[in-house]
């Protein structure tokens, strides 16, 4: 087959549709990935075809100061409002390049980044579109919808069914402006219906892939047999990747650090955020690795007992930490969950504040602490029990094996070669 995947967002939401790709190619498809320029080299070293879109660059975007304010403070709903009218103006861009991109395709894949252009595309092009996500979309009574407060009280199932709904007329409705410029302007289609297009003949009769693993988040009792948790869909650096020198100094000169990093969530002061973290650690006489991210920390006057890395391969790294403190991104809790060292979750917004809670209920972190409540003691008080809770140490260690013996990309592929058959 001659698949295209659509994939916007940040490295995080691009990332595991690389790895499926590369899977897919090595099975003997046709594999583009259509997605934003700043990944090209990314792709491509895997030896994936890339189409660029224009406009839509996720980090040029969260890095402006309304949005570093309005993700400090976790405010989903002014965040995705604020995505909606950004999107608007590359609404019109995504359509024309997608376009191109699925030309002669036979297939379309789609994750929630690319979901909604994805239905529009395929319907244009009379081509099948399958949903391949990250997190829980489909509704259940089992669990309310991972974009939902994790906060708010469990009011059981007929709520849990409904915040899944909820949560995806939150999504359309943030997109439906555009959906509609780009079919009128572009692609010459009616609008969609004002509740979405989730009944698209496009999705009929084909399954719905989750890229997480049954370990984590097992098959609510409720979902057909159309859904399918595969495992993690992990892109893992070659083999012939070599650690810079002055990192495999540091680690071999004492005791197992702990990483601290958030990823692709930039702040308003990252030299205060560092700071705080800094302090944290002096608390807990722990060393660490510091990464850097997207401005979400500095490099100032650290201690010896730290060290500041930038680009390290999650797969390399994780196993050698003693434990990951992070924002909660899908990847980074997938990869920090298979190498078996607890987690400290500090969630910003969307989905990051259930993963946080999923890492909690596992038994394989502490509480998470949201973005706005982070302190010093608050931080010092996680790392110390992550660090000395034998008892969550080994069920991380034990979650971990479990996570490795599994192989959710060749599952995918599995069942994506079925759709033909």
């Amino acid at each position: 087959m001659r698949i295209a995947i659509i994939a916007l967002g940040s490295r995080g939401d691009v990332q595991p549709y690389i790895a499926l790709g590369k899977g897919l190619k090595d099975a003997g498809h046709v594999v583009r990935l259509v997605t934003q320029q700043n990944f090209a080299t990314l792709i491509n070293s895997h030896g994936l075809e890339h189409w660029p879109v224009r406009d839509g660059n996720a980090q040029d975007f969260i890095e402006t100061p309304e949005i570093r304010e309005l993700l400090e403070k976790g405010n989903f709903l002014a965040i995705t409002a604020r995505m909606a009218k950004e999107t608007q103006h590359a609404a019109v861009y995504w359509a024309e390049d997608g376009m191109a991109a699925c030309q002669g395709m036979d297939l379309l894949i789609a994750g929630i980044g690319g979901l909604f252009i994805g239905i529009s595309l395929a319907e244009k092009l009379n081509l099948p579109l399958l949903p391949a996500y990250l997190v829980p979309l489909t509704t259940t009574k089992t669990f309310p919808s991972t974009l939902m407060p994790q906060s708010l009280p469990r009011l059981g199932g007929t709520f849990n069914r409904f915040s899944h709904q909820l949560t995806k007329q939150i999504m359309w409705q943030g997109f439906r402006s555009a959906d509609g410029l780009l079919r009128q302007k572009v692609l010459g289609l009616p609008a969609a219906s004002f509740w979405g297009p989730y009944h698209s003949a496009q999705l009929q009769g084909l399954p719905i892939l989750y890229g997480f693993s049954p370990s984590v988040i097992p098959m609510p009792a409720d979902w057909s047999v159309d859904n399918h948790i595969t495992g993690f869909w992990f892109l893992d650096s070659e083999d012939d990747w070599v650690p810079p020198s002055d990192l495999m100094t540091f680690l071999q000169a004492g005791p197992a650090p702990v990483y601290i990093g958030f990823g692709s969530m930039s702040t308003r002061k990252p030299e205060e955020t560092t700071e705080l973290v800094t302090k944290a650690l002096q608390k807990t006489n722990q060393r660490a690795l510091l990464f850097s991210g997207w401005d979400g920390l500095q490099k100032k006057a650290l201690p010896g007992s730290v060290f500041m890395v930038d680009s390290i391969p999650h797969a390399w790294l994780f196993s050698r930490v003693a434990a990951v403190v992070h924002h909660g991104g899908a990847g980074t809790t997938a990869a920090g969950l298979r190498a078996g060292v607890p987690s400290i979750v500090i969630p910003f917004f969307a989905d990051q504040p259930y993963w946080g809670q999923r890492v909690a209920d596992l038994g394989v972190g502490p509480a998470p602490i949201p973005r706005q409540k982070l302190t010093t003691d608050r931080l010092a008080q996680a790392i110390q029990i992550a660090v000395t809770d034998q008892a969550m140490r080994q069920r991380a260690v034990d979650l971990g094996s479990k996570i490795q013996a599994e192989d959710g990309i060749a599952r995918a592929v599995e069942i994506i070669q079925q759709i033909n058959q």
